[in-house]
């Protein structure tokens, strides 16, 4: 058995789940009886049949309305490993801080090729890192007091996560000056992340090896996973960009949110609407369960 778990915090109705129940039925699948989670927020479908025909019939259908479609059994993970930039928290850091240094536009176009996979992760971070050689150190407390936001829902998820017993842990292809005080503001247990070198005060143009990049994310879940004696339906990892593909392919439920369009194909399933909340709807968790922020 399946559930289809429809998403759109204050915006479901009646109608939209019974047109999805429907949709489902027509795509070959056999739906049970719909059951809210919270009414007018979230609500499961369940039904039997094929997955992908599934999400084929239902996903990108509703306006404003994320659908995850998944296995009915296990819903509640154990292990969350998660992306940072644009998905824990709303900036990339990188781009902010270039700002700083009057080169944004320049490094932004970077990022977003690199998110793409258009570029290498490991030779775009480099080049980007490179062309701040000389910035003050200083910069990187004024980036992350001014610039850095925490994501809408990333507190609630990672600490009703972690109140059920989860694990959490962020891996970022960014840098340990931002991901550890934004790890521990979220809740995370642990963050790992690319280390900047300083040299008198000021950046030296350089990112210490070896670089966590989509093998440091993907082998991250999976050593986790095992320290933690745990299934791989029991993963949840969530990221926007290229070089979170990895990890996102082997985790029991790889989401991608507001992701690049090469991460929204291929992941197992997409939030593009709602904010991080959608994933503890998608584990069949009410509000009346969830930690507040």
């Amino acid at each position: 058995m399946f559930t289809a778990t429809l998403i759109a915090a204050g915006r479901l109705t009646p109608s939209i789940v019974e047109d999805a129940r429907a949709r489902l039925a027509e795509a070959g699948c056999t739906p049970g009886e719909v059951a809210w989670i919270d009414a007018g927020d979230a609500a499961d479908v369940p039904f039997a049949g094929d997955r992908a025909a599934a999400r084929a019939a239902v996903e990108g259908v509703f306006d404003g309305v994320d659908v995850v479609v998944q296995p009915a059994a296990g819903r509640r993970k154990m292990l969350l490993v998660a992306d940072m930039d644009s998905t824990m928290i709303t900036v990339e850091c990188i781009d902010e801080l270039a700002d700083y240094a009057g080169l944004k536009p320049r490094i932004a176009a970077i990022t977003e090729a690199a998110m793409r996979g258009e570029l290498d992760f490991e030779g775009a971070l480099d080049a980007r890192v490179a062309l701040l050689k000389g910035l003050s150190a200083g910069v990187i407390d004024d980036c992350l007091r001014e610039r850095v936001t925490i994501m809408p829902g990333a507190r609630e998820l990672v600490r009703t996560m972690r109140g059920w017993g989860a694990k959490a842990v962020l891996v970022s292809g960014g840098f340990t000056r931002f991901a550890e005080p934004v790890a521990a503001q979220i809740g995370f247990d642990r963050a790992i992340a690319n280390v900047l070198e300083i040299d008198g005060g000021a950046l030296a143009g350089t990112v210490a090896r070896p670089i966590v990049g989509a093998e440091t994310k993907r082998a991250t879940l999976l050593e986790t996973r095992a320290a933690l004696g745990l299934a791989e339906e029991e993963t949840l990892a969530v990221g926007d960009g290229a070089n979170d593909l990895a990890m996102i392919g082997v985790a029991g439920l790889g989401v991608a949110y507001h992701a690049k369009p090469v991460v929204a194909a291929a992941a197992a399933a997409r939030v593009e609407h709602g904010d991080l909340t959608a994933l503890l709807w998608a584990q069949g968790v009410p509000r009346a369960e969830w930690v507040a922020a």
